[in-house]
């Protein structure tokens, strides 16, 4: 049965519209993204099998052009589409982020943290930069590295936090491994960076680690910094 034959309650846009976002499944969801099914399939059903396919939503979301395109109802189009949709939603996310105080909302900064650096398979070093009342200026991806780490350069993170007359950072990094657990050559990188930023009055207030699918590891909350 198609979807415009179902009632409007069961329809994924109309729910939505009703309802909330929230209220759909991830299948619902896929199916206002997609728009139309194929051939004997509604949306939802093309939906449900792409979950069943890749494993999870944010299996799908993070297939390559490639292997995205092979799956029935998608293509280059498509992928464009969601690609546009992921990062507006990090565009969102980071203008929620300065509108406030980084410190008074830290599932914020760590949603943020995560949209960014959740999904690169090699190991990028960011951070962001702070106003004196800990109002975020900018954001900047720094140092990127194989899957073993990332060369980090403190010269070159002052030097940053100078040009955007920063009173304080918080820094941030993944880990493609999945595990977002602090190694020696983290902690290591940590202290240099808060010593080197020291002399020049600038306050280091986090550390995060971004793994996969885990809630990022705060050097701050776990006492080492």
């Amino acid at each position: 049965m198609p979807i415009t034959d179902w009632p409007d309650a069961e329809r994924p846009r109309e729910k939505l519209l009703s309802r909330g976002p929230q209220a759909l499944s991830d299948a619902e969801l896929l199916a206002i993204f997609l728009r139309t099914g194929v051939r004997g399939k509604t949306a939802v059903d093309l939906g449900r099998e792409l979950l069943a396919e890749y494993g999870s939503l944010r299996a799908l979301l993070d297939a390559d052009l490639a292997r995205f395109s092979r799956s029935p109802g998608l293509g280059a189009a498509k992928y464009a589409q969601l690609q546009a949709v992921l990062e507006m939603s990090r565009r969102h996310l980071r203008e929620e982020l300065q509108r406030g105080d980084a410190l008074t909302s830290p599932e914020l900064t760590r949603r943020f943290l995560a949209a960014r650096l959740r999904d690169y398979a090699h190991e990028v070093f960011g951070c962001l930069l702070l106003d004196n009342q800990h109002r975020v200026l900018h954001w900047e991806e720094l140092f990127r590295g194989t899957i073993d780490g990332a060369s980090i350069y403190p010269r070159e993170v002052v030097k940053l936090a100078l040009s955007c007359n920063a009173a304080a950072v918080i820094f941030a990094h993944n880990h493609p491994s999945g595990l977002a657990e602090p190694s020696s050559a983290d902690r290591a990188i940590t202290e240099h960076l808060k010593q080197a930023l020291t002399l020049v009055d600038i306050r280091v207030l986090d550390h995060f680690i971004v793994g996969d699918g885990e809630r990022p590891y705060s050097f701050a909350e776990h006492g080492l910094l």
